[in-house]
């Protein structure tokens, strides 16, 4: 299973998020699930960084299966956190067809 953590600050700020691990929908190469959070997820974060010019710190696992993103606070914050909240959206819809495949968490 895909395990998502959202780090939500108490103002509701989005500080970070955390991927790790497999889908195991299908065999490798043919995973939707995985392709669709991988395409989502990537997505966003190269969307922060084209669209704002802030690039958050990202933490790849070498081997695949895991991704975090830490967003620092900058003058930009308000574009960052759209971006941010709408790889959200993106992902509780694919949560929504295929929850025995992913997970989302908010802490």
């Amino acid at each position: 299973m895909i395990e998502i953590i959202i780090t939500e600050q108490p103002s509701g700020r989005v500080s970070s998020f955390e991927m790790k691990g497999h889908a195991y929908y299908a065999e490798h190469g043919k995973d939707l699930v995985c392709a669709g959070a991988s395409a989502v997820s990537f997505g966003a974060v190269n969307a922060v960084i084209a669209l704002t010019g802030i690039t958050p710190e990202i933490q790849q696992g070498s081997e695949g299966g895991y991704l975090k993103v830490d967003f620092p606070v900058t003058e930009k914050d308000a574009d960052i956190q759209l971006i941010v909240r709408a790889m959200i959206v993106s992902l509780q819809t694919i949560e929504q067809d295929y929850g025995n495949h992913i997970q989302i968490t908010f802490k």
